[in-house]
C-alpha cells in the first residue's frame, strides 16, 4: 500500500502543568465535531510547571473558533508532515537514514504502529526542510516496501475446491 504523505497546521498551547488542561483544550473541539489525528501532551523538560498540548487537524472556521475557544492558536513555525502507510521492518531506519544523508533536520518526531500500519509526525526547523523531506519519505517508504515484499511462489495448478472436485469424480469413476 502506498505510503499518504500530507501537510498539517499543529495547533498549539502552551500553559501551566496541571490536572484537566488536555481536557480543557479538548472540549471545545469535541463540541465543534473535530475528528483529530494527532494530539499531543507533554511537560516541558526542566520546567515541569509547564506544559504544552498540539493537535491536529483543526479543518474548518467552526473547528478554528473552537480552537481558540481552547486558547489554541496555529504553530505555522513549526513545519510538520504526518505521515501514515503500512508498517515494515526496520522502516523508521530507513526514513531517518535517509534524511539524514539528505542533511535534513528533524525537530521532532512521533511515530506509532498500530496493527499493520504505521502513523508518523515529523516536524522540521524550515519550509524547505519539510518540502525536500515530502518528497524523501516518499520515495524511500516506496523502495523500502518494494524491498520488502516476499517473493512470488508458483502458481498452483488449480484451486483446493478444483481439486476436491477431481477427487470426487475419481471416486465415482471406481
Amino acid at each position: 500500500m502506498a505510503v499518504k504523505v500530507k501537510r498539517l497546521t499543529l495547533w498549539r498551547r502552551e500553559d501551566g502543568n496541571r490536572p484537566g488542561l488536555l481536557a480543557e483544550a479538548l472540549g471545545p473541539l469535541a463540541q465543534a465535531g473535530a475528528d483529530l489525528k494527532v494530539v499531543m501532551g507533554y511537560r516541558i523538560p526542566g520546567r515541569e510547571d509547564r506544559a504544552v498540548i498540539e493537535l491536529a487537524p483543526v479543518s474548518n472556521r467552526k473547528q478554528e473558533e473552537a480552537a481558540r475557544a481552547g486558547r489554541l492558536a496555529p504553530a505555522t513555525a513549526i513545519p510538520t508532515l504526518l505521515v501514515e502507510g503500512e508498517d515494515r521492518p526496520a522502516l523508521g531506519h530507513g526514513l531517518s537514514r535517509a534524511l539524514a544523508e539528505a542533511g535534513i533536520d528533524i525537530a521532532f518526531l512521533v511515530a506509532q504502529v498500530v496493527g499493520d500500519r504505521y502513523c508518523a509526525v515529523f516536524g522540521f526547523p524550515g519550509e524547505e526542510d519539510a518540502r525536500r523531506a515530502e518528497a524523501i519519505i516518499k520515495k524511500t517508504s516506496a523502495a523500502h516496501a518494494r524491498a520488502a515484499r516476499p517473493a512470488r511462489r508458483p502458481a498452483r495448478r488449480g484451486t483446493r475446491k478444483a481439486a476436491r472436485g477431481r477427487r470426487a469424480k475419481a471416486r465415482r469413476r471406481r
